[in-house]
């Protein structure tokens, strides 16, 4: 079982959920896919030591003695990689997608290519009971999805997966998702929540990935207008996480607060068994 913990937009508790619902299952390998700033080792305390893996991509080198500036190559790209300055082309390497599209179309061979690295990913294969591995962007590069995609090749056919999504519905995102059995969606009673969660329902449903709501934050007179959405979409409301001082507390000590609150152990048991229903 793969299950993606994503979010329409960004601090509506999917890190809290993802690491909380992994720590109160077993045989669990997690993913922190939110490349760009992974988060999910505050609560988990993995030890990576010193290793990790490089994650590589392709990008082009320009042979300035062979190159006749004839723009083909940068006609061509659509991300706007390559330059053409007076009689050279210049290479912007953060905004390269890889394709290999200009070292194909050069009519003098003039282009060869290069692996520069993007981002890493890093694993501590037993900590608090799991598997738990974490991709990182590098600062500057565009793209995030070379990572997650490294990041989807990791994953076991032998565990229960759990995945930390990017926050959005953007490509990084989708590209978490694609891998997944079941898509657990996070929201918060506010208009604001609402919408972004209404933007995720949409990406998983056009996805074929099925789905359930929970809710952060939750205060019974604002929860209605979750509800009646969820209702009318015909999306289950997993649980509910109390707008609390206590569990807040422990969310900025790092503290994932099934440790302190043993109730909410079951509570996220009780979830994993209705998204086995779900998933057979």
């Amino acid at each position: 079982m793969k299950i993606t913990v994503l979010s329409g937009k960004g601090g509506t508790g999917k890190t809290t959920v993802a690491t909380n619902l992994a720590l109160s299952i077993t045989n669990v390998q997690f993913l922190d896919a939110d490349v760009e700033e992974p988060n999910s080792y505050i609560f988990i305390k993995p030890d990576f030591g010193e290793g990790y893996q490089q994650v590589l991509r392709k990008v082009p080198i320009i042979d300035q003695n062979k190159c006749r500036a004839c723009r083909s190559c940068v006609d061509f790209c659509e991300y706007n990689a390559l330059v053409l300055l007076g009689e050279e082309v210049l290479v912007i390497k953060e905004m390269c997608h890889s394709c290999g599209g200009c070292k194909y179309i050069c009519p003098e061979g003039a282009i060869i290519e290069e692996n520069k690295e993007i981002g890493k990913i890093r694993v501590d294969k037993s900590v608090a009971g799991m598997e738990f591995w974490q991709g990182e962007l590098n600062i500057g590069e565009a793209s995030a999805i070379p990572v997650i995609e490294a990041l989807n090749q990791k994953i076991s056919e032998d565990k229960t997966v759990i995945i930390d999504a990017p926050p959005g519905t953007t490509c990084p995102t989708i590209a978490a998702i694609s891998d997944a059995n079941y898509c657990i969606l996070l929201t918060e009673p506010t208009p604001f929540g609402l919408h972004d969660l209404k933007m995720a329902v949409e990406v998983v449903k056009e996805l074929g990935k099925p789905c359930g709501i929970i809710i952060n934050r939750s205060e019974e007179d604002a929860d209605k207008l979750i509800e009646d959405y969820a209702s009318r979409e015909g999306v289950s409301i997993l649980t509910k996480i109390p707008f609390k001082r206590e569990i807040a507390r422990l969310y900025s000590q790092g503290t994932p607060f099934v440790e302190e609150m043993p109730e909410w152990k079951e509570n996220f048991q009780e979830v994993f068994a209705k998204i086995k229903q779900v998933v057979r």
